[in-house]
């Protein structure tokens, strides 16, 4: 079943042709900051079942904990950040949750990064957590 999003101002538009892998809540202070939240949503999938379908993004290139180099891509009109990649040819694409048209189910998230969790955030009980990325 086929989900579509998009950019705040509409300018960006996507469609995914799967549902992906699972959904992440990630807690790091990254995730924070790039969402202006308590935590940022992400989803996972082949990039095979992402299409473009509007608009052309900006990318930024920043580095991550394990040292690696994360392309983040974003409206150049409003700034909204839509999807991340690790280079341009990646597998895969992981998907900004939040701008999805409908957001996935929080209650199945996997909450990632929780040694990061700010204090006042409640995880719902039984949900899968790792301290940091889980594993491969």
């Amino acid at each position: 079943m086929a989900m579509e999003g998009g950019c705040q101002c509409g300018a960006l538009r996507y469609r995914c042709h799967s549902r992906g892998g699972p959904l992440y809540a990630c807690h790091c202070r990254e995730c924070r900051k790039q969402s202006a939240s308590v935590f940022g949503l992400s989803l996972i999938l082949p990039r095979k079942d992402f299409e473009l379908l509007s608009g052309r993004p900006q990318v930024w290139t920043r580095g991550t904990n394990s040292g690696n180099r994360l392309r983040c891509a974003f409206c150049p009109t409003c700034g909204s950040r839509v999807w991340h990649e690790a280079h341009a040819q990646s597998e895969t694409v992981t998907i900004k949750g939040g701008c999805l048209d409908e957001v996935p189910n929080l209650a199945e998230a996997i909450h990632i990064w929780v040694s990061r969790k700010l204090d006042s955030v409640a995880i719902p009980e039984g949900a899968t957590c790792y301290p940091e990325e889980p594993p491969n």
